[in-house]
C-alpha cells in the first residue's frame, strides 16, 4: 500500500516503521524536508518524504498522527482526499482539541472530502506499537468508523504492525467512544502510575 504519514512523531514514527518493513511505500508528509521530527525515519526501507500536499496526492492511505488541536489545520492541508482512507490516531485529552468537536475524527469528516474516515492505533501508546508482545501474548487494538473498506484497510495494517487483532466497535457513532477508552489507558498509565507499559488484549472464553 503507498501511505501518507502526516505526524513524524512516536504514533506516526512507529507505524511508519512497522508498515515500511513490511513491504509498505512510505510517504512521510512534511512541511519541511530538511528539518522535521522523525528524519531518522529515511534510513527504514521504502520510506521518502514529501510535502503534506504530495505525500497525499501519491497515497490512498492517510495517516493523521498529529496533535489534537491541529486536527482542523491538518485536514485543511491534505489536499483533496475524495477516495482516500483516513486514519485518524488522535485523541481529545482533557479538553485540547479542534473547537467544535468532541472527538477528532468528526473534525477530519467536516474538513476533508473523504468519506472514509476512521479512528484506529489511539487507544494504547506508541510503546505498545513498537513492541506489541507480552511475554507470550499478543496485545489487541480496536477500530471505528462508518465506513467498510477504511476498516478492513486498518484492520489489515494493524496485523502488519503486528497486533494479534484489530477489533471493529462500531461506526463514526463510537468515535468519542474509542477517544474516552484512551484516556482509560492513559489515566492507568500516567495518573495512576501503572506506567506506559500496559496494554489491552480481549479475551475469550
Amino acid at each position: 500500500m503507498n501511505i501518507a504519514i502526516i505526524g513524524t512523531g512516536n504514533v506516526g514514527g512507529a507505524l511508519a516503521t512497522k508498515w515500511s518493513h513490511k513491504g509498505h511505500n512510505i510517504l512521510l508528509g512534511v512541511r519541511d524536508a530538511n528539518s522535521f521530527k522523525g528524519k531518522e525515519l529515511l534510513k527504514n526501507p521504502n520510506t521518502m518524504t514529501a510535502s503534506i500536499h504530495d505525500a497525499v496526492k501519491n497515497s490512498d492511505i492517510i495517516l493523521i498522527a498529529t496533535p489534537a488541536t491541529m486536527a482542523v489545520e491538518v485536514a485543511q492541508s491534505l489536499g483533496n482526499t475524495e477516495g482516500k482512507i483516513i486514519i485518524d490516531t488522535m485523541n481529545i485529552v482533557m479538553g485540547r482539541g479542534p473547537a467544535g468537536f468532541t472527538n477528532t475524527s468528526d473534525a477530519l469528516l467536516a474538513n476533508t472530502q473523504s468519506k472514509d474516515v476512521v479512528k484506529c492505533f489511539n487507544t494504547t501508546g506508541f510503546n505498545n506499537m513498537q513492541n506489541t508482545e507480552y511475554k507470550n501474548t499478543t496485545i489487541d487494538v480496536f477500530v471505528a468508523g462508518d465506513s467498510v473498506k477504511g476498516k478492513e484497510v486498518a484492520i489489515k495494517l494493524a496485523k502488519d504492525a503486528g497486533f494479534a487483532e484489530c477489533y471493529p466497535i462500531g461506526g463514526n457513532d463510537k468515535f468519542e467512544l474509542m477517544e474516552k477508552f484512551a484516556f482509560f489507558w492513559i489515566n492507568l498509565a500516567m495518573f495512576q502510575g501503572q506506567g506506559r507499559d500496559i496494554a489491552f488484549k480481549l479475551l475469550k472464553r
